[in-house]
């Protein structure tokens, strides 16, 4: 089994459909943020604010250097720009979670924790910087996948069992 390695818009659902397909397979799962956290112990926040974005992408470049070289068997759920990674392909079969933005934003403010979830993502302090930044990632989004589910609609479970149909032939 080669590694999977969910892409798409922050608050899509990467986390919380990863956490779906690892009950339906024999993968084990990792997320890009949370290993940038460990390696710095800190919140991507406040990496973000004391270090800026350009700091922050390279610990992702960092990541995806290890995941390319140490990872197999493995499905990875990414941080919203951790596609631009040079190695992305290299990692493995990628599968990007598509939705409208207004979708996204509405699945994030719904959640129990939506504070949580808003603050814990500083690009979306602004909401039409934010759009804007949708609108400019999807078209890469979308060249970049191997596979692409619209999980519009659909519960968690739904979209990891497509998922895990759709990339049979990658894996």
């Amino acid at each position: 089994m080669k590694n999977i390695v969910l892409i798409g818009f922050m608050g899509v659902g990467k986390g919380s459909i990863a956490r779906e397909i690892i009950k339906h397979s024999e993968y084990i799962s990792i997320d890009t943020d949370d290993l940038i956290e460990s390696m710095e112990n800190r919140k991507i926040k406040t990496i973000f604010e004391k270090e800026g974005e350009e700091y922050f992408r390279k610990l992702e470049k960092d990541v995806a250097s290890w995941l390319e070289k140490s990872v197999r068997n493995t499905l990875i759920s990414t941080g919203g720009g951790f596609y631009k990674v040079k190695n992305l392909k290299k990692i493995g079969a990628v599968v990007y979670l598509d939705s409208p933005f207004e979708e996204i934003l509405k699945r994030i403010q719904e959640h129990p924790n939506a504070h949580k979830k808003l603050k814990k993502r500083p690009l979306l302090s602004d909401l039409e910087k934010a759009k804007t930044l949708y609108e400019s990632r999807r078209p890469d989004y979308l060249a970049l996948a191997d596979v692409v589910i619209d999980v519009t609609n659909k519960s968690y479970e739904e979209s990891a069992k497509e998922i895990l149909k759709k990339v049979k032939k990658y894996v």
